[in-house]
């Protein structure tokens, strides 16, 4: 099933309409993404992927790729980045976020994660995403480590893997944003932690939450040196 499944992967159609929503000029300045910064320099998309969440000091935040995204399209673009973190995920601009970080995060397939330590902030958001990470709570006593908190771990067939080290090349962190067939919807990070969120009943986080960013650290320097297949594609 999984091997029939990867012979084509609609994320391409994605990945066509985040490329050009990043040189298209939109927004109430009518300006492109090509100087949004990602980490490396105005304007660089390749490499950038694999070394987020990172801090950036024109917000004095530690941000991933969907909430840098929306520095950018505030910034450059005049967007309203809050009227687009309250946007439902797959509608409005959510849904060209999702776009915009497929094509991104498909620019940097097959590099290796390495994602910066060097900064305070980005060592206090690690320490805060792994407390996140085995906090248990909600009526089902669940935390994330309750699922991929060990090896050998499954959930009817699937596979879940230990997140709590580096899983391997294209396991977990290294495999999203990705194509969910079930649904017929492409999810990005957020997305994914707030279905994680969901099925341990618990309240839905924020988009752009500190513990979503903050476990999206811990997962990625764990997967330091892990291959990225991103934009992958699921069941």
């Amino acid at each position: 099933y999984r091997a029939m499944l990867a012979g084509g992967n609609p994320a391409e159609l994605f990945e066509a309409k985040g490329e050009d929503l990043w040189k298209q000029k939109r927004g109430p300045k009518n300006v492109s993404l090509e100087k949004c910064d990602l980490g490396k320099r105005p304007g660089v998309v390749k490499g950038a992927f694999v070394e987020l969440p990172r801090y950036f000091a024109d917000t004095k935040k530690v941000q991933d790729l969907e909430t840098r995204l929306v520095t950018c399209m505030e910034t450059l673009q005049g967007f309203d980045g809050a009227a687009i973190a309250k946007t439902p995920f797959g509608k409005g601009e959510q849904n060209n976020l999702t776009a915009l970080a497929t094509w991104i995060a498909a620019e940097s397939r097959g590099m290796r994660f390495n994602l910066p330590q060097g900064h305070g902030e980005e060592k206090k958001m690690y320490e805060v995403g792994k407390r996140v990470f085995f906090y248990r709570g909600g009526p089902m006593d669940f935390s994330c480590a309750s699922c991929h908190g060990e090896d050998g771990k499954r959930i009817r067939l699937q596979d879940l893997p230990n997140l709590t080290k580096n899983p391997g090349d294209g396991i977990g962190f290294a495999a999203w944003p990705a194509y969910r067939v079930s649904n017929g919807q492409m999810w990005g990070m957020q997305l994914r932690l707030n279905d994680c969120y969901r099925q341990q009943r618990f309240p839905f986080p924020g988009f752009g939450s500190e513990p979503t960013v903050a476990l999206g650290v811990y997962m990625g320097v764990n997967a330091k040196g892990a291959e990225s297949i991103a934009p992958a594609i699921k069941r």
